[in-house]
Order: structure tokens, then sequence, then C-alpha cells
């Protein structure tokens, strides 16, 4: 990852740092309640940074202390582009460029919260989908209600999603919003529109150690996991795209998925919920196999213990890709498919027994006991796989793992480069 200084043809706004006292600082911090942070994540965008800039220019009144700061992913020359029309802007603008983009726009964002200084911040897409003009508005809006979160939405009388590409996409995003509002009306009364990709927060309500974005969806991120007190939104037209192509993919889709069962499963009963879930799925390729080794004549004991081998292997995909995705970092994968094999199968001596005394006392069928041994055992499993397998290791601070210390390190790096 690398740092770029803000430039830009103005005075340091907050990446640069300004010292109390400051006569510029003072004449603009009166007319304004906070300075904004506007963060914009970047991928392949070359062709909107330069109008974009230049709306952002014409928007924000000369009172209100802003800054510009890109998060870039791109493999193109948008970083210098960037570069080249922040020179026409009144505002600091600065870059931060990602080799890798862990977590793809949302973590982005990320990376841009924790880098930013301002009162408030504003996130927003560079295709200028998003209208610039609105940005005071926002911020407005948010010191008006006292709120600390402001959402520009689609739904409200005045908005609009016109910009949205075709029948498809409406019926996508509209599918997505019932079903997000659905899984998290609690968090998400207020808002009616979690999708939006444009909104306002103050830089108080954000605790960026909390976070962990997939995807592209970071408002409904910070809305779960940071719950900003007294939310508001304000209307917006979503425009046609400026330049290029959209982002947004059938891969983007199965990474939204996932991250709506990571957030709806953060809590211990939440999780032992889908934990449950995933295992009744399990009894498909476990009881399949078991059907298909008694009807060739093995045992049902024996038969049992290598069909329990098809519904494990069954669980620990899913449960790698849709329940522990955040944890997986703790342990590689081959100690993690070895323990959870490992708890599975010595569940199987409690199993077993029981398996045996239904069928031996109760004159159950094997399948009809398997079942039975199956649910008998969850608890005992799901603690065991919280335990044992996704657990982080002791020594993992000492290991070079990554802290929120070490994160906030990026924050001090920034502004050591602001300052040059």
């Amino acid at each position: 990852m690398s740092i770029l200084p803000p430039t830009g043809a103005g005075e340091p706004g907050p990446l640069g740092r300004r010292e109390l006292g400051d006569p510029v600082l003072e004449a603009t911090a009166v007319a304004e309640p906070g300075a904004v942070t506007v963060i914009i994540p970047t991928f392949n965008e070359a062709g909107n940074v330069r109008e974009l800039l230049r709306q952002l220019t014409d928007a924000v009144p000369a009172r209100l202390p802003c800054e510009v700061l890109f998060v870039d992913d791109s493999t193109d020359d948008t970083p210098a582009v960037i570069a080249s029309a922040a020179q026409d802007c009144p505002f600091p603008v600065g870059v931060i460029h990602r080799d890798t983009p862990e977590g793809g726009l949302g973590g982005a964002v990320v990376e841009g919260l924790k880098a930013a200084g301002s009162d408030w911040i504003v996130v927003m897409d560079a295709d200028l989908q998003h209208p610039p003009a609105l940005v005071p508005d926002l911020v407005a809006a948010g010191e008006r209600g006292s709120a600390d979160l402001v959402v520009a939405s689609r739904y409200l009388d005045g908005g609009s999603r016109a910009g949205l590409a075709g029948g498809y996409r409406v019926a996508v995003s509209r599918a997505a919003t019932w079903l997000t509002k659905g899984l998290f009306p609690g968090r998400l009364r207020g808002i009616s529109d979690p999708m939006s990709g444009f909104f306002a927060i103050r830089r108080s309500a954000v605790t960026s150690e909390a976070l962990r974005p997939l995807g592209y969806k970071i408002l409904l991120e910070l809305a779960v996991r940071c719950r900003p007190e007294q939310p508001t939104e304000v209307p917006f037209v979503f425009r046609d795209r400026f330049a290029g192509e959209s982002k947004s993919t059938a891969k983007e889709g199965l990474r939204f998925l996932r991250h709506l069962v990571e957030l709806r499963t953060a809590s211990p009963l939440a999780r032992m919920a889908a934990f449950g879930l995933i295992g009744l799925t399990g009894f498909v390729p476990n009881l399949l196999a078991l059907y298909g080794l008694t009807a060739a004549g093995v045992h049902y004991l024996p038969a049992e213990v290598v069909a329990n081998q098809f519904g494990v292997a069954w669980n620990f995909v899913l449960i790698e890709t849709l329940l522990f995705r955040s944890r997986r970092v703790h342990r590689h994968r081959a100690d993690r498919a070895g323990r959870f094999a490992l708890l599975a199968n010595a569940d199987l001596l409690l199993r077993i027994p029981l398996i045996a005394l239904f069928v031996a006392w109760f004159g159950m069928g094997a399948l009809a006991a398997t079942a039975c041994a199956l649910l008998a055992t969850f608890v005992v499993r799901f603690v065991g796989t919280e335990a044992l397998v996704y657990l982080p290791k002791r020594a993992a601070g000492r290991s070079g793992q990554k802290s929120p210390v070490a994160a906030s390190g990026r924050v001090r790096d920034l502004e050591t480069e602001a300052g040059r």
C-alpha cells in the first residue's frame, strides 16, 4: 500500500493538520459546525476523476473545511489522473493506493475511515451516479437533526433510482433492500435505502476496529456493527454513470450474500442457529451415503463411520464459506480442516453408542437412529467447533497478526506524509 500526500491549490485541510490560532482556520471554522472528509473508493475510474473533482469544487462552499481522500485499488492510471486533477482543486486531495484490495470496496472505505480526521465523513462513488452537489446537504442534515448517520436515499419522496440500468438491476436492488431490512429490522430502523453507497457519518460514531467488510455494501456494515444513533435521510436521484463500466457483477452479488450471513450470525446464538441449519443440510450427503452402503450389505455401524465423512466434508465447506469467514486467518486451512474432521469423528465416540442404543432398545431403523443421534450431539459439536477450530491462537498477537493498534498506525503514516 502506498500513501500519497494531499495535493491541491488550497491551504491544507484536516489532512494537513492546521494548528489552532491559524487565522485561515478560524475564519472558516466559525461558518460551519465541522470539517468534512469525502472518501471516494476507486477501481479504474480514470475517466470520472476530473469531472468529479470539478463538481465537488463547485458544490462545497468555501467556508466548509473539506478534504477529499481517494482510496484506490486501480490497475490503470487513476492515481496519476487524480494527482493531475487535484492541482485545480481549492481543497486538499489525497490518495491511498492499495496493492491488495482486501475487503473490496468496503475494505477501501474502511482504510479511508481510519485515515480521516474530520468531524464528518462522506462516502460516495467516483462514477458521478452520486451527485456531488448533495455533499453539503448531507452534513447540514446531520447537524440539524443531531444525527450520527445521514443516508442519501433513492426511496424517499424526491429520490429516484433512475440511474440503475435495466429492469434486472432494479429488481435485484429492490430484492436486496427487502432482504436486508427483513434480516435487520431493528438496526435499520429509519433507513429506507440500506443499499445506498452515498452517506455521511460522524467520525465519532465509527469504530473501525469492529468493521469486517466484504464487498461493496459498506453502509450496511456500518449501520449494523457501529449502530450510529438517530439516523436520518435525504432524497437523491441516482444518476447515470459518467464514464466507464459498472463494477456490479454476479461475483459481487455472492459476496453480498456471504456478508449478510456473517452480519446476521455475529452473535453466538445466531451462529448456533446457522450452525444447526448447515448441519441439517449435512444430513443429505450423510444419509444418502449411509443408505447406499447399507443397501450394498455393509453393517450399519461401519457404514455410519464412512458415511459420516461425506457429511463432515459438506459441513466444513459451508461453515468455512458462510459462517466463520472472518476467523479463517487464525489458522491454516489444513489445520482447520484437520481439527474439524477430528472433532466430527470424535463425535462418533458418543454418537455410535447412542445409535446402537436407539436401535437395540427402541427398535429404530439405522436412518432414524442416526438422525436422532446427530440432533443429540449438536450443541457439543457447535461449542467444540468454535473453541477448537476457529478461535484465535493464543500467540497470534506475537506472531505478526494485525491488531487494531497496528491498524491505527496507518492513520499516523498518512498524517506524517501529509505534513511533508
